[in-house]
């Protein structure tokens, strides 16, 4: 399940479920248990019906309003602030971009991934994935 369609197709899940919802709030809104289990219900649909790999599924749901697009890293624009001092006061997004190709931090990170990766056993990160 994911409400960050970029995210989940650069890590290429062998299937996803896609809401458009706001980060945090993947699996529907609070206090919404008919909601929460007909999301749910559309999602365990989606996963038996994809048989490609890689295949996202967008289950069509929307949250309802569209007030959260203003400052999608606070979340929902009903959720209380944690303190008076947060409460109006932008964020800025600062979330770097995500890239469909392997980043290292070093060239020694990046020559270490490079050495594991013809060993039997892969590294965590690359466990699953083809040549």
């Amino acid at each position: 399940m994911t409400s960050a369609w970029s995210i989940t197709a650069a890590v290429n899940p062998p299937r996803a479920a896609f809401v458009d919802y706001p980060l945090g709030h993947t699996t529907g809104q609070p206090h919404d248990p008919t909601g929460q289990r007909a999301l749910l219900e559309a999602a365990f649909t989606a996963f038996e019906e994809a048989t490609v790999a890689g295949t996202i599924v967008d289950l069509g749901l929307h949250w309802g309003d569209d007030a959260w697009r203003a400052d999608p890293m606070r979340g929902d624009s009903r959720t209380a602030p944690k303190s008076k001092a947060d409460r109006g006061a932008p964020r800025s997004d600062s979330r770097t971009e995500r890239f469909d190709t392997p980043q290292y931090q070093s060239d020694e990170d990046r020559e270490l991934a490079e050495l594991r990766h013809g060993e039997e056993i892969a590294c965590r990160a690359c466990v699953g994935f083809d040549d």
